[in-house]
C-alpha cells in the first residue's frame, strides 16, 4: 500500500444535536458565553469542578471522539461579563496557575499511558485565547472565551485516510496572516525566542517537529522537553512554559503597535524589554512586515476588520512522530481550533447515531480520568445525566 502523501487533512466529526436553542437575534457565540449557557454545560456535560473555578468537562460538539475533554477557568457566574473574564495563563494567580497546571499534567499524563505509541495516535493538548477587545459576534471567536485547555487524540490511520483539506482553508492559513509570518518574520521570531533563559525546553531546528501525516505545525519555534512526559511533573517545565507565553505576548504587542500606530515604544510590562529593543526594533524584516500589513489595513476595510490588535495565541504541548514531546507557540489571527496548528481541519457534523457508538468508550475514558483528578485531590465530582452515579447511560435511559 503507497503511503499517505504530506497534506493537511480534513476530519469529520460527528456529535448530538445540542438540546438547547439559540433565541432569535443572538450570535452563536454571544449564546455560548452567556451564563445560563455554561450553567447548563456544567449541568449536562461537566465531569469534575473544583473550589478555584476550574472545571472538567465532555465537549459535546468535540474534534475528536476517541479522546477530547477540556478545562476552563469557568468565572461565568461571577463575572457575568464575557469580555471581561480572564482568557490567558498570564492573567491567573499563583495558585491559580499551579493547579490549572497539575490539572493538564495529570490529563496529558493519562493520555500518554493510554496511547503510548507515537506511530498509532497523535496526542496533544493546547490552549487558544483572545484578548477582551475582540467582539464576541466576530468568526474565529472560541465558543467558551475563558481560559481553557482542550486535550485530544486522534488516531493515525483515521488521518492517513482522511481527505487532504484545502491549503488556502482560512483556519490554516489565518487569512493571509500565517505567511505574513512564515515569509517575513520567521527568523526574526525564532531569534527572539532563542535568547529565553530556559533548562527543561531545548530548542529545536526549524520544522523538525512537523508531522509527516499533514506537514504542520511550520515556520514556528519549538522546543523539547527534556525527559518526555516525566518532565511534566518538574515545576520548571511549567515556569519555562509560562516565559514562553510571556515571550510570545512580547512580540505580538511589539509588531501590531508597529503596525496599528509605528510605535516603538518598549511597554513597561514587557518581559524582555532589551530583546525587544534589540533583535525585533533593529530588524529591518520586521518593520517591512509591520508597514505591508499596516497598508493592507489601510486599503482594505474586510482585512482590516479582521485583525487581532491585542494578543492572541495558540499554544501547544504534542507528541511527534519520533515520541518527542514538544512545545510549540503561534499568533491566532482568525482560525482559533488547536486541531488546526497540527494540520488538522475538523467538520462536525450532527450525527447521533455514529456518536453513539463511540460515546460509551469515551465516557469511560473521562471517568476513569476523573477519578485520577479526584485521587490527586484536583476537585469533587459532578453527576450530569450521562453519568448520574460515575457509570455511563446513554441519553434515552438518562
Amino acid at each position: 500500500m503507497a503511503a499517505a502523501r504530506t497534506a493537511p487533512r480534513e476530519v469529520i466529526t460527528e456529535h448530538r444535536k445540542l438540546p438547547l436553542d439559540i433565541p432569535e437575534g443572538v450570535a452563536p457565540t454571544e449564546f455560548y458565553n452567556s451564563p445560563c449557557n455554561l450553567r447548563h454545560l456544567a449541568r449536562e456535560n461537566g465531569l469534575l469542578r473544583n473550589n478555584l473555578g476550574f472545571l472538567l468537562y465532555r465537549k459535546a460538539i468535540g474534534h475528536s471522539n476517541l479522546f477530547d475533554a477540556s478545562i476552563i477557568y469557568d468565572t461565568s457566574q461571577h463575572v457575568l461579563d464575557p469580555m471581561g473574564r480572564p482568557v490567558r495563563r498570564d492573567q491567573l494567580t499563583r495558585e491559580e496557575n499551579i493547579v490549572f497546571s497539575r490539572m493538564t499534567k495529570v490529563v496529558l499524563q493519562y493520555m500518554l499511558e493510554n496511547y503510548p505509541d507515537p506511530r498509532e495516535h497523535l496526542v496533544f493538548c493546547g490552549e487558544a485565547s483572545l484578548d477582551a477587545t475582540w467582539p464576541l459576534n466576530k468568526p474565529g471567536v472560541p465558543s467558551i472565551r475563558m481560559i481553557h485547555n482542550h486535550f485530544m487524540v486522534f488516531e493515525n490511520e483515521l488521518l492517513k485516510g482522511a481527505t487532504p483539506a484545502d491549503d488556502d482553508n482560512p483556519n490554516l492559513t489565518d487569512s493571509g496572516h500565517n505567511g505574513l509570518f512564515l515569509d517575513y518574520l520567521s527568523d526574526v521570531y525564532l531569534r527572539f525566542f532563542e535568547v529565553l533563559d530556559l533548562e527543561v525546553l531545548q530548542p529545536l531546528p526549524s520544522d523538525s517537529g512537523r508531522l509527516a501525516i499533514t506537514g504542520y505545525p511550520q515556520g514556528l519555534p519549538s522546543w523539547e522537553i527534556k525527559g518526555g512526559a516525566e518532565t511534566l511533573n518538574d515545576g520548571r517545565f511549567w515556569k519555562e512554559y509560562d516565559l514562553i507565553l510571556r515571550g510570545f505576548l512580547d512580540f505580538y504587542r511589539a509588531f501590531f503597535a508597529l503596525v496599528s500606530s509605528e510605535d516603538t515604544r518598549i511597554p513597561a510590562s514587557a518581559t524582555f524589554p532589551e530583546q525587544i529593543e534589540n533583535i525585533l526594533l533593529y530588524n529591518d524584516d520586521f518593520h517591512q512586515a509591520a508597514r505591508m500589513l499596516r497598508l493592507q489595513v489601510i486599503e482594505d476595510p474586510t482585512f482590516a476588520n479582521e485583525i487581532r490588535w491585542q494578543p492572541a495565541y495558540k499554544q501547544l504541548i504534542y507528541r511527534d512522530d519520533e515520541g518527542r514531546m514538544i512545545v510549540t507557540i503561534s499568533q491566532n489571527s482568525v482560525g482559533n481550533a488547536i486541531t488546526e496548528l497540527l494540520g488538522i481541519v475538523v467538520k462536525r457534523i450532527d450525527d447521533e447515531e455514529t456518536y453513539a457508538k463511540a460515546e460509551p468508550e469515551l465516557v469511560r475514558q473521562l471517568l476513569e480520568l476523573r477519578t485520577r483528578l479526584v485521587r490527586t485531590n484536583l476537585g469533587t465530582a459532578i453527576n450530569a445525566p450521562s453519568w448520574p452515579n460515575g457509570l455511563f447511560v446513554p441519553p434515552s435511559r438518562a
